[in-house]
């Protein structure tokens, strides 16, 4: 019997040693075949995991389950169960307990049943090799929800290989069409993802949580860098320019709210083309390199965006290879990569400040907005040009001018508080020595009562009845 085995190039199945063996069982340890017979190599769940038992039929059952595996395989699967699905049903009735994965039983979201729909719909026009695509991606997503001891690096080594190995089974059906193939790529990206987002995003066997508390409060020190220090190009008054750099803010903030890679890179694509905008407008020129890099930092420490590293991380681990090595978006994504890498060594020489300012800024001792010369407040002109036609300016600009007559009324209230402390402490001394001085003079004498009889002082009171005597009658 000749079979054809098409594989995993990482996890191939060795062909049996002999057609006319009674049965030879091969473990697959870690396996994703793109497609095999699944009558003619039934799937069983050994001691080291599923196994494929190879069996030689006579001629006549070779030709009719040859015919009938190969007519299933290209059958839609929206119109037949796929033989993955009898893959996964018999990988679950073998487990113990027979209870399904919590990821795979947990109930679908809208977005993950949109998602699916689509792709379902897009693989339509493809034939025969939307089918096949179709069957490998539902294969390789039961397989990824098995794996929940995986390092997040083996995780994305996982999917890697398995946009590698699609991407060159498509490009032999496609015979060469790069553009085509990526397409295919970017849907398949967009289905896997969706559906593996919670397992592989932040998981518990990394640092990355740690790495975004870190990151966030560096960031919130960093809160009194302005414009100037990072020499940026952009006129926040124009009111253009600061919609440009509202947009850029939003989006950069936005790419935490995205499940899929290519999404989150579109994110930052549109944040770094509203930064170009907002310097092409506030110079008159197109930006260069030299002035985006500063403007991205500056956009990220005012969005300090949340989970910033574990986006990061999750994009290098599960976007598609060539997305992040040509094109726009990864040139955008280094920029980003980059701009985190200087904030986390941000130091004084690099804002060209002394360290003692330095530090005393990221401990929050002092501002470079709020010079200790002052009355503690900046002295703020009345806003003028475009900023007086903006409320929410006009508005700040009253804020502070109200802190700063706050802040004059603070040090008057603390100095007469001060000086009845000191009053107070001279009060109490001059009353301690008036009492002294007193006591000193008129010193207090206690005199101690002589003793003497009830009756000693009645001597003149001669005309006092006899006291009475006590008689007794007869009875």
């Amino acid at each position: 019997m000749n079979s054809l085995i098409y594989c995993h190039p990482l996890f191939s199945i060795p062909t049996p040693p002999s057609p006319t063996s009674l049965k030879s069982h091969i473990p697959i340890l870690s396996c994703m075949p793109f497609w095999y017979p699944s009558s003619l190599f039934p799937v069983t769940c050994g001691p080291l995991g599923p196994t494929i038992s190879f069996s030689a039929p006579t001629v006549g059952e070779e030709k009719m389950t040859g015919l009938r595996d190969w007519r299933g395989m290209f059958t839609p699967p929206w119109e037949m169960g796929s033989p993955t699905e009898a893959l996964v049903a018999r990988l679950r009735e073998n487990q113990e307990g027979k209870t399904p994965s919590p990821s795979i039983s947990r109930q679908s979201s809208i977005e993950t049943d949109r998602v699916s729909r689509d792709f379902v719909d897009f693989l339509k026009t493809l034939h025969k090799p939307g089918r096949e695509v179709h069957k490998q991606s539902r294969a390789f997503i039961e397989i990824m929800a098995n794996k929940k001891d995986l390092s997040a690096d083996e995780l994305s080594e996982c999917v890697q290989d398995f946009y590698q190995n699609l991407s060159d089974h498509l490009m032999t059906h496609f015979k060469g069409s790069s553009e085509r193939v990526e397409r295919v790529m970017d849907e398949v990206e967009n289905y896997i993802m969706t559906r593996l987002y919670k397992s592989v995003f932040c998981p518990e066997t990394t640092d990355d949580e740690e790495k975004d508390l870190a990151t966030q409060n560096r960031i919130r020190a960093l809160h009194w860098v302005d414009i100037q220090m990072l020499c940026v190009p952009v006129d926040e008054e124009i009111p253009e320019v600061s919609d440009n750099v509202v947009k850029a803010i939003t989006d950069v903030i936005e790419m935490d709210s995205k499940r899929v890679p290519q999404d989150k890179l579109a994110c930052i694509t549109r944040c770094s083309k509203h930064i170009f905008s907002a310097i092409k407008i506030t110079k008159s020129e197109p930006a260069s390199a030299d002035d985006f890099l500063p403007t991205l930092i500056y956009i990220v420490l005012k969005a300090n965006p949340p989970r910033l590293q574990s986006n990061i991380q999750y994009i290098t681990r599960f976007c598609n290879p060539s997305r992040l090595m040509t094109g726009e978006d990864g040139y955008y994504f280094t920029n980003l990569c980059c701009a985190v890498a200087f904030i986390e060594k941000l130091d004084a020489q690099s804002l060209n400040l002394d360290p003692e300012d330095f530090e005393r800024y990221m401990s929050g001792q002092a501002s470079p907005r709020r010079p200790e010369a002052d009355s503690g407040w900046p002295q703020v002109d009345p806003p003028t040009g475009p900023a007086a036609s903006s409320p929410a300016l006009a508005q700040v600009y009253q804020n502070l001018d109200l802190l700063s007559g706050l802040g004059s009324r603070q040090d008057r209230v603390l100095e007469g508080v001060q000086s009845l402390q000191r009053d107070l402490i001279t009060w109490q001394e001059s009353v301690e020595r008036e009492v002294q001085e007193i006591l000193e003079k008129y010193p207090l004498e206690i005199r101690l009562p002589t003793p003497s009889a009830i009756d000693s002082d009645n001597v003149e009171n001669d005309r006092l009845p006899p006291p009475l005597t006590p008689q007794v009658f007869a009875g």
